[in-house]
């Protein structure tokens, strides 16, 4: 019978009970907005959150998606629409976002989390630091803006170039690696000994022909999406040193106008957006490191030994950080505490599965 079952009444069995009009006298429609296109991951996101909220809601809300630049162009553009209430869902990268959010860069503190399921288990809406970081956010905007969930936008930052197999810090020394403007990025490729660059998006596939820069901290799927082995970028060292966070804002007032019904509908719409966008670069980050290396690039996997290198030459970002950034030290604490609990939470599942 389970398998007769369709995705609305799957729908429907999880939100029984709850006071949710058949039939909606008048539609609320939520403007979502991805400065991306149809093969970025928060397309998958916003696809999915669409698909579940409407259907959850019985139509009482709609979502119109709005991809590209037809909203707003960069981030600050597009938080100023969410305050404003010209827009009332929108995804930024912490980059993106750090003008007006210069905590979120914690999430760009590199080799703190590992990999997909610890990332995946301090991101967890509930965990303490989620709600320290929604908290912030709140209040840095006088309770205008909300943050909802926060995803991933590509798997995992690690360094290219085109010049050379990078397998230790000192292998970085003197490339210009481009960064976006903000603060952190640009320390830590100062502190790994080479020259920070900061170069637009759309501008950096001819940087890369031209010799602008000689590297970036990209994903794999970012890289190939964009064609830059067609530019020269050749080496991928797989440091992970960054998890590409990604952070789903929605304006407050909106949320707060919706019932408790509908507020429950748009919170497991993000879950549900959440989980697919960490599931998304997982999948698609197989084929693009087929075709990185049927394209003749070279992909080099740190030792453990070469990591800690890594980790030990990166250590002045985190002093940087909390003076310049987190001068209580209340997000930063928040991470490492998840941080550490989740790994705690990992070894005990795993030594209860191993007996």
């Amino acid at each position: 019978m389970m398998k007769k079952l369709t995705a609305s009444a799957l729908v429907a069995l999880t939100l029984a009970g709850s006071p949710i009009p058949t039939h909606a006298a008048d539609t609320i429609s939520l403007r979502a907005t991805a400065n991306s296109n149809e093969n970025d991951e928060d397309y998958d996101g916003l696809i999915v959150f669409k698909n579940y909220v409407e259907q959850a809601s019985n139509g009482a809300i709609e979502v119109d998606l709005f991809i590209g630049t037809q909203l707003c162009s960069n981030g600050t553009e597009c938080l100023a629409g969410l305050a404003d209430g010209n827009i009332d869902i929108v995804i930024q990268t912490s980059g993106g976002t750090a003008n007006i959010f210069p905590f979120v860069q914690v999430l760009d503190l590199p080799y703190l989390m590992s990999d997909d399921r610890v990332a995946e288990g301090v991101l967890a809406n509930g965990s303490g630091f989620v709600t320290t970081m929604q908290d912030m956010v709140r209040d840095s905007s006088d309770g205008m803006v909300r943050l909802m969930t926060i995803g991933n936008t590509g798997g995992w930052r690690n360094f290219a170039n085109t010049q050379r197999r990078v397998t230790e810090p000192s292998d970085l020394e003197g490339l210009k690696i481009r960064t976006v403007v903000a603060d952190l990025p640009q320390e830590l490729v100062k502190a790994l000994g080479a020259s920070p660059t900061p170069i637009p998006w759309p501008e950096l596939f001819t940087s890369f022909q031209t010799g602008v820069v000689e590297g970036s901290k990209n994903g794999i799927t970012d890289i190939m999406n964009m064609k830059f082995p067609d530019a020269g970028l050749q080496y991928v060292t797989l440091d992970g040193h960054a998890y590409m966070g990604a952070l789903w804002f929605m304006n407050n007032e909106r949320f707060m106008s919706l019932n408790p019904a509908l507020q429950r509908v748009v919170v497991d719409g993000f879950y549900a957006l959440q989980q697919a966008t960490f599931a998304s670069p997982k999948r698609k980050s197989i084929q693009a490191y087929q075709d990185f290396r049927a394209a003749g690039g070279d992909i080099y996997v740190p030792t453990p030994e070469e990591k800690a290198m890594f980790k030990d030459a990166a250590a002045p970002v985190y002093d940087w950080f909390k003076g310049n950034v987190d001068g209580g030290g209340r997000i930063f604490d928040a991470l490492t505490e998840a941080v550490a609990e989740v790994e705690a939470g990992i070894e005990t599942t795993r030594m209860n599965d191993g007996r």
